[in-house]
């Protein structure tokens, strides 16, 4: 939808302009450095907003009230940054932000608490235990730092809570499950996780359909983790994590049947809602499920000599970044869908849902003549390796009764306002979108002015002028101890 909406805006002939600034601040940062990078965050409690902007040298952190007023700024130095990345925050009880630093094979995290007030920082380190074979994910909720962990040859995950200087290691046991294909084949969690590697879903934004046909998803609520798995075509398999209990329940969410066997099929977590999609060349079904309940909302199966009239775009075709090719028919779009891993992506704002359909699939490509551009790898003896990635999709509407919404002149979301606005600004540089409750702040330091600028989004086009529509105008002291504590 993301990628649409852009395209679609990049052909509009009124001025599509961004928001005014909220904020701008001189800073001096090298953003072509290797390490460059920024992050931005929200104290749930104060929701005071912060920015951590770092190069090869110095991290910048830039403090905001809740009206986006700097309150604070502080430089420090970066301490042995090399081969390390900023992978997340904290923010401590006593207001101090705690930043992450982790090293490029993923056995440390380098811990810094940056005491503000007294322009001082703590270093501490923490080594991850030698039996965590890698890294799943990593992910902030409610001030607090989170690592998800698999050990090796354990069928269980690992949550590693930093909060307040402490980590608490969190076990969740997954040997009481069974894993089976639609075969009949079993296998064990530890191949699941290890073949389909768990994609996480952002909650505040829209995720991109080669993220959301990935086969187990991951999505992050309070005081709970939702596992999506989709490896079986005739079924939907959910594990929720009570991060509290440390408790699991599994629930089966059964796959539409299909008249003709499907080589895949895939689910999308929403507001309390399943939505299933299941699709071959002769046919394309999805169902919305109430999650709690299991019962059947919506139903809907379209043939390849239908047309689907649930949708509010072209059929498409993409290859690459290459401009989208529309097809013609349900019967050549189906086709298509058919040799590609089938996915639906979900975003929810305010009232509506907008959901994409469709499927992705990435593949390598290798031949023997010099001069290709997407190498990834070295030449072979003359042979080259590159990567090609093949989309279709359409794009849906929904309210909150999940009835189909024809918007034939749709007005575009914050989040495509901003991302638009970045594709006509060459100077914005490390860019980072934060969502907050109504709107979303674009941060960005320009390379021209030599400024770190914060802009506002909201939904929607505004008149300006001569009445043409126009994008959304603005409305962006003591040391601290280390204390593992014993899995549970």
């Amino acid at each position: 939808m993301k990628k649409l909406f852009l395209f679609s805006l990049l052909l509009c002939k009124s001025a599509l302009i961004g928001q005014t600034v909220l904020n701008s601040l001189p800073l001096n940062l090298d953003a072509a450095a290797e390490n460059a990078q920024t992050l931005n965050a929200e104290d749930v409690k104060t929701h005071d907003i912060y920015v951590f902007a770092a190069d090869n040298r110095n991290i910048n952190i830039l403090k905001y009230n809740k009206s986006l007023f700097l309150t604070n700024q502080f430089t420090d130095t970066i301490r042995n940054p090399e081969n390390r990345s900023l992978t997340g925050y904290s923010i401590s009880e006593d207001g101090n932000p705690l930043l992450y630093w982790t090293s490029q094979n993923t056995r440390n995290i380098k811990i810094i608490k940056y005491f503000l007030g007294l322009k001082t920082s703590r270093v501490l380190n923490f080594d991850f235990p030698e039996e965590n074979e890698y890294i799943i994910t990593t992910f902030q909720k409610n001030n607090i730092f989170y690592v998800l962990g698999k050990e090796k040859g354990q069928k269980h995950l690992l949550l590693y809570e930093f909060q307040n200087g402490k980590c608490e290691i969190k076990m969740f046991d997954f040997s009481a499950f069974n894993f089976q294909t639609e075969k009949g084949q079993n296998f064990t969690f530890n191949a699941l996780i290890r073949n389909y590697p768990v994609q996480k879903m952002e909650a505040s934004d829209f995720n991109p359909l080669e993220k959301a046909s990935a086969i187990n998803k991951m999505y992050i609520l309070e005081d709970h983790i939702f596992l999506t798995f989709d490896y079986n075509t005739q079924k939907t398999q959910v594990f929720d994590l009570n991060l509290k209990t440390l408790e699991i329940k599994e629930k089966i969410f059964s796959q539409p049947a299909t008249k003709k066997v499907s080589r895949s099929s895939n689910s999308f977590y929403s507001d309390g809602r399943l939505f299933q999609v299941k699709a071959n060349s002769d046919e394309f079904l999805y169902t919305i499920k109430d999650f709690d309940s299991g019962q059947t909302l919506k139903s809907v199966s379209v043939s390849k000599n239908d047309t689907i009239r649930f949708k509010n775009s072209p059929l498409f075709l993409q290859t690459n970044n290459d401009k989208p090719i529309e097809l013609k028919n349900t019967a050549k779009f189906l086709k298509q869908l058919s040799d590609l891993s089938t996915g639906i992506s979900v975003f929810k704002n305010k009232k509506n849902s907008f959901v994409t359909f469709g499927g992705f699939v990435e593949y390598i490509v290798s031949n023997f003549q010099y001069g290709q551009g997407d190498f990834f790898n070295d030449y072979n003896g003359g042979q080259s390796y590159y990567v090609q990635n093949k989309m279709v999709f359409f794009d849906s509407m929904f309210d909150s009764n999940l009835d189909f919404v024809s918007n034939k002149q749709s007005e575009p979301l914050a989040i495509d306002n901003a991302y638009y606005y970045l594709s006509t600004n060459r100077n914005a540089a490390l860019q980072n979108i934060l969502k907050l409750k109504d709107y979303y702040i674009l941060s960005y330091y320009d390379t021209a002015l030599k400024q770190f600028i914060l802009r506002r989004f909201t939904d929607g086009f505004i008149r300006e002028g001569d009445g043409n529509p126009v994008m959304n105008k603005a409305q962006f002291s003591k040391p601290f101890s280390f204390e593992p504590i014993k899995t549970r």
